[in-house]
């Protein structure tokens, strides 16, 4: 079969090339297409990838949180005493835990307030990964200063300021903060940047919390203590009112939330399905108008002897060639939209081998289809009527 398949080539190249206008059109337009589903799938994995990135940075084995928890944009609190109960499990070494609220930040130059996430940890017990903030954690034990987000949005007017004098000060909620360094996260759809600060400085910038009330615990093991195990003990013998996840299950509840609790999810998903269709009816419509135009020729060799699989054959042929033609600028075109929206946003959009090669075969099938729906014209080419 696929021998054959490329013995037929040449024949396949000379239809698409006796018609360069045409054939440059339907380059363009698979590559529209293929750069619209590009672009869907991108945001799409940005959302998630910046949404998910603090809970896979958490440093913890398991971790506790409220059922109804759905996002870190409306996040749902907790005792504390649950978390002080794993202690008495075996396997558990040690817990921390974690603030998490919105608060609003003040540009001292514009003096426009903006809403930020605040995570208030204990700078004795590290919560995150992040290697700036292991390095400094000591920083955070004075009241009022914290570490700030270098990925968050350019409008907090931050990073520039503190890159060049290494000090930056203004109000959160309304009271006098230090930035005493940088980390790296990024923004999200829920959150435009993030702060980290101590426990005592959140509870100091959010007075009307109670400080037993928590949003996320963290649990750490014993090297040689079974996380599955240990999981299942803490799901059975905790009261009902927590949950007892890994940081990647923590993390799937955030993206099933943005796939499915929203909107968001459903017209990015729309959008890759839109650009499909235009790519078929694209290849359709010049696959058909390339058959109507060569009809005499195609029934001449119909009379000769080949059949409607040889004739198929060379429809997917054509089919092919416009599918890697059309794909590739594509390809390079959102390389460079990419940018632009990273610049633009600053949510982590980038191109992946998995995108490319699902985008790569959603054009190969919808050339192919589309070929083959073209096949019905070329079998109603009867010699005996063409002549």
């Amino acid at each position: 079969m696929f021998p054959k398949l490329f013995r037929k080539t040449p024949l396949a190249w000379r239809q698409l090339m006796k018609e360069k206008v045409r054939l440059a059109v339907a380059v363009a337009g698979i590559g529209f297409a293929d750069m619209l589903i590009f672009i869907q799938m991108g945001f799409e994995g940005a959302l998630f990838n910046a949404a998910v990135k603090p809970h896979r940075n958490l440093q913890a084995d398991l971790v506790l949180i409220n059922p109804q928890f759905q996002t870190l944009f409306s996040v749902k609190s907790f005792s504390r005493e649950r978390l002080y109960q794993t202690l008495g499990y075996d396997g558990v070494k040690s817990v921390s835990y974690v603030y998490i609220s919105t608060g609003q930040w003040r540009n001292p130059e514009t003096r426009l307030d903006r809403a930020i996430l605040v995570w208030g940890i204990d700078p004795g017990s590290p919560a995150f990964k992040f290697p700036e903030v292991q390095e400094n954690l000591d920083s955070l034990k004075q009241l009022n200063n914290v570490l700030f987000d270098r990925a968050s949005r350019p409008e907090y007017g931050v990073v520039e300021t503190f890159d060049k004098t290494g000090n930056f000060t203004t109000e959160l909620n309304g009271k006098g903060i230090q930035v005493t360094n940088l980390f790296t996260n990024g923004a999200s759809f829920a959150a435009d940047g993030n702060v980290i600060a101590s426990d005592s400085t959140f509870l100091t910038l959010f007075p009307d919390r109670k400080p037993e009330n928590i949003e996320v615990g963290l649990i750490h093991l014993k090297p040689d203590a079974n996380l599955a195990q240990v999981q299942a003990q803490l799901k059975a013998g905790l009261p009902k009112d927590v949950s007892v996840l890994t940081p990647e299950e923590f993390a799937q509840i955030e993206q099933t939330y943005w796939a499915n609790g929203t909107g968001i999810g459903f017209i990015f998903g729309l959008g890759v399905g839109v650009g499909f269709i235009v790519g078929i009816v694209i290849v359709y419509q010049i696959l058909y108008s390339d058959v109507s135009d060569h009809l005499p020729e195609y029934a001449t060799l119909k009379a000769m002897g080949y059949t409607d699989n040889y004739l198929l054959i060379v429809l997917i042929q054509e089919s092919l060639i416009l599918a890697v033609l059309g794909f590739l600028p594509g390809f390079f075109l959102s390389f460079g939209l990419y940018q632009l929206a990273y610049t633009a946003t600053l949510l982590p959009i980038e191109m992946t081998i998995n995108r490319a090669v699902t985008v790569f075969l959603m054009t190969v099938v919808m050339c192919v289809g589309s070929g083959a729906i073209a096949m019905r014209k070329l079998r109603s080419a009867d010699p005996a009527d063409v002549f």
